[in-house]
């Protein structure tokens, strides 16, 4: 099988892996890691080429992006000490502890590269947890914070990393150093972000089409991560801070279009990328078993160890986090913002994924010195099971651990708020049309049907938050409309066919009959909504 072969097979799966995960339960990121690993079993199916340190400048960018465009700096403003407690504070720990276990059970290894083992097992995906925790109905604030550890866990990971690997191969090491590197990877990193967010709002807003201001959000993850990597920045935290940027700048410039376009087209970028991802960790299990060679089994003791470690500290941290804040909580007479059962949650949510893999893919060779670098194989393996560990085991029950926990979203008091925002919207809309009534003297039939509309479309979309005029008129227009919607139906759909025939036809160039379906398929759009 040709390598392109191989990646239309791995996208064309992710596509079947949508509904299949629907029927199953599973998530679509658990599939895809198994149908990579069954791939990779198949002999003739061939090692995926592609350059370790590519992996992460084509993947975390748009996965990164997509996710950022799902929150806003207030939620992680608003919960930002657990997020800072796991996303820097668990994974340093993390990396320590992993460290000390295995090179005590493998002195051979240096610490330096034990180091290197324990930062690239210690940050949870943000796309496998999400992925997961969108469809278990958990409670927003959980879900934020899972989403905010997920971002920037990968942040303090990295940083670890590199300056374990950066000793390995060297010999040399200063904390003094490592911490002013950590500092200026930071600042460099948020600079960059900045600035690339700021410039890009600009540009996007002086564009005139959905379709350039969505191509250029695409091209800025992956400039912030190049540009910050190049000066020596964060690059995950610099397309952290553009994304956030850009998320909070569209409100500015951003329509229907926009919004429309950009959405489906985050949504299907983010499947095909995500689903590649995944793949790749199932696929690239054959060659990390050929690297470790026919002795590989004698790592099994080593990764139960490492597996141990990381599923049993993170327990072990959430529960004593969650223990100090509750006493905080009741000094303070406040509500409590999470109850151990979420905890328990939070704790069986910590998958590991695509920067794991990464990472574990990217260590050197060889030293310096022209020496083999340390425990290299013993490394990747360690690093392939708890990936497959946390992912094939934790991901397919985490749904048993929610319904057991009892851990439900509060749906009433999500009506509740979305009926708030409507009476809201309804607010403005009013008071803005009574301002154009006054202004522009409108008939009162004309300020009487628009005001109509309005009440109408507030009635459908949640008539819990109409009043009994309201409700009684939505449901009268929405009989007529659906009547009417089901006869503009069937008139546009033969103008398609009409316009669809004419393109088969000579002389008539395909271009005028696109733009002509263009209007019918707006037209079409408008009457279903």
């Amino acid at each position: 099988m040709h390598q392109l072969a191989l990646l239309f097979v791995v996208l064309f799966a992710t596509i079947l892996a949508q509904p299949l995960s629907k029927r199953t339960g599973l998530a679509p990121a658990v599939l895809m890691t198994t149908f990579g690993i069954v791939l990779a079993l198949i002999p003739w199916v061939p090692d995926i080429r592609i350059e370790p340190e590519l992996i992460l400048p084509l993947v975390l960018p748009p996965l990164l992006y997509a996710a950022a465009r799902r929150t806003s700096w207030r939620q992680f403003a608003e919960n930002w000490a657990p997020i800072s407690l796991r996303a820097v504070a668990l994974v340093i720990a993390t990396a320590a502890a992993v460290a000390a276990v295995f090179h005590a059970g493998v002195p051979a290894v240096p610490i330096a590269a034990a180091v290197a083992l324990g930062a690239l097992v210690a940050p949870p995906d943000p796309v496998a947890v999400t992925s997961l925790a969108g469809r278990l109905g958990l409670p927003r604030r959980l879900v934020s914070v899972l989403e905010g550890e997920g971002l920037f866990n990968d942040v303090t990971a990295i940083v670890l990393y590199t300056v374990a690997i950066q000793v390995v191969v060297t010999g040399k090491f200063s904390a003094l150093g490592a911490l002013w590197d950590f500092l200026v990877s930071a600042v460099v990193a948020v600079v960059v972000g900045l600035l690339l967010g700021w410039a890009g709002s600009r540009l996007m807003a002086r564009l005139d089409e959905a379709a350039w201001q969505v191509a250029l959000g695409l091209l800025l993850p992956f400039a912030a991560y190049g540009i910050a990597e190049a000066m020596g920045g964060s690059a995950v935290l610099s397309v952290l801070v553009c994304a956030l940027y850009l998320t909070d700048a569209a409100t500015d410039f951003s329509d229907s279009d926009f919004r429309l376009i950009g959405d489906s087209f985050w949504e299907i970028t983010e499947m095909l990328v995500t689903g590649f991802a995944f793949g790749l960790i199932g696929l690239e299990l054959s060659t990390v078993l050929r690297d470790a060679g026919p002795d590989w089994p004698r790592f099994l003791g080593s990764a139960a160890l490492v597996i141990a470690v990381v599923v049993g500290l993170r327990l072990a941290w959430l529960l004593a986090t969650w223990a100090i804040f509750q006493r905080g909580w009741r000094k303070r007479d406040i509500d409590e913002p999470y109850t151990w059962r979420e905890t328990i949650v939070t704790w069986w949510a910590g998958m590991r994924g695509v920067a794991t893999v990464a990472l574990a893919l990217a260590v050197p060779y060889t030293t310096d010195s022209g020496a083999p670098f340390p425990g290299r194989s013993e490394i990747q393996f360690c690093a392939f099971a708890v990936v497959l560990f946390t992912l094939l085991l934790q991901g397919p029950t985490l749904p048993a651990v929610v319904r057991w926990t009892g851990v439900q979203a509060d749906t009433e008091a999500e009506r509740e708020l979305e009926r708030s925002l409507w009476n809201r919207v309804l607010g403005a809309e009013l008071a803005r049309l009574k301002e154009i009534s006054q202004r522009d003297g409108l008939p009162d039939e004309v300020y009487a049907r628009v005001r109509d509309g309005i009440e109408r479309r507030l009635a459908q979309a949640d008539p819990s938050a109409a009043d009994a005029n309201a409700k009684l008129t939505g449901d009268r227009a929405l009989r007529l409309r659906r009547k009417m919607g089901k006869i503009t139906a069937e008139v546009l759909q033969a103008g398609r066919t009409e316009a669809l025939a004419a393109r088969r036809e000579p002389g008539v160039p395909p271009d005028v009959v696109d733009r002509v379906m263009r209007r019918l398929d707006l037209r079409t759009a408008a009457n279903i909504r």
